[in-house]
């Protein structure tokens, strides 16, 4: 089989509100759907990423750029043609746009692959388990935000039948934010899972006295606590300083990066994001030196990617989600066959391959290019 086309398509969907954390803000829901198609009629297809300001640079990437490097190439040899693709970051030019087009590209030839050899993707890659805890990702800045709004939010999420929450810090003082995540928890109950996500905001201090404000309230990990410019080396001090495990990677767009923060004692987790680094092909490398280091393994949202990654190993821990309907629409409503998610579980699709498939008149109606 070779490969004969490749397709690339961005989604833009507006929000109903802006969902605000520590660092940025979100008012649309963005993916990129890429094809391949094989000469033998099979088509892997997989959606990709939430970049909200380049989702059409990325697909004309895909396009213009990557398909004509796999175009009549054989999409088993998925180690060659990444390294194809991966050479173009050589030369200067915007690399992190660059990697998640890898992504597409690279995610959509591992669809291809399964759907030819009638497996899921998790099978390719191990096969250690089929179903895993689900948490949604909340706690979102909202001008005019109760303690009681919280407490209804937590309450919205164990009604969808989800295990736990991540929880947004770092864009207010760590005693105000501590005061959030406290109801949260008092709302949500011991046996709902809470984490907490800073997204970069705290300097070592502030991350440190956060912490340990929290840290009777049973925490499961502290997600990306420091400032960008010297992450590593500020982790490692917080990690020092408190019983909370220490979550990052999600920023990181390659493995070297992700071997960057495993080095530096950084993390206990790590939730390097398939589609920001390059996609399958480079995430199982992550993943390998984060299982010879004991270090677990999360993932920054994807689920429709992350839940055959993540149950392929035995380091695997949580898939992300949004569980709010209204913060990702993608998930909800254009990803048309999603297993169910029922007590706290989310489990492989069935089907070969990723198993998605999509409302092709919604992705009609939100196609940009």
């Amino acid at each position: 089989m070779r490969i004969e086309r490749v397709e690339a398509e961005a989604l833009s969907i507006p929000l109903s509100r802006d969902f605000g954390g520590s660092t940025y803000h979100v008012t649309k829901r963005c993916t990129v759907i890429t094809r391949v198609y094989g000469s033998d009629g099979v088509v892997g297809e997989v959606y990709n990423g939430d970049n909200r300001d380049h989702a059409i640079d990325i697909a004309r990437m895909v396009r213009e750029i990557l398909a004509p490097l796999v175009i009549g190439e054989d999409p088993f040899a998925i180690e060659r043609l990444w390294q194809k693709m991966f050479a173009l970051s050589i030369a200067a030019g915007e690399r992190k746009h660059l990697l998640e087009a890898i992504a597409c590209m690279d995610c959509a030839l591992w669809d291809l692959m399964g759907k030819t050899l009638k497996k899921p993707v998790r099978d390719l890659l191990g096969g250690y388990c089929d179903r895993l805890p689900i948490i949604s990702i909340g706690g979102y800045y909202v001008e005019g935000k109760t303690y009681a709004d919280i407490g209804r939010e937590m309450q919205m999420y164990r009604d969808a039948g989800m295990a736990g929450c991540k929880f947004k810090v770092g864009g207010l003082t760590p005693e105000e934010d501590a005061k959030r995540v406290q109801a949260a928890r008092a709302a949500a109950g011991d046996d709902f899972v809470l984490m907490v996500d800073a997204n970069r905001g705290w300097n070592v201090q502030d991350a440190i006295r956060f912490a340990r404000l929290v840290e009777p309230l049973g925490i499961r990990w502290f997600e990306e606590p420091c400032h960008w410019y010297d992450d590593a080396a500020m982790m490692a001090q917080v990690r020092k300083a408190t019983r909370i495990p220490i979550t990052a990677g999600q920023c990181e767009i390659t493995s070297q990066g992700v071997r960057r923060l495993v080095d530096a004692g950084a993390v206990d987790l790590v939730n390097y994001d398939v589609s920001e680094g390059g996609g399958v092909t480079d995430w199982r490398r992550a993943a390998a030196l984060c299982g010879a280091a004991g270090v677990h393994m999360a993932h920054h949202e994807e689920s429709q990617i992350s839940i055959h990654l993540l149950t392929s190993i035995a380091h695997g821990t949580y898939v992300e989600c949004f569980g709010d309907p209204e913060r990702d629409p993608v998930w909800q409503t254009v990803w048309a066959n999603r297993p169910k998610v029922k007590d706290g579980m989310f489990e492989l699709p069935s089907g070969p391959g990723f198993g998605i498939e999509l409302d092709r008149k919604l992705v009609q109606k939100y196609r940009v290019a």
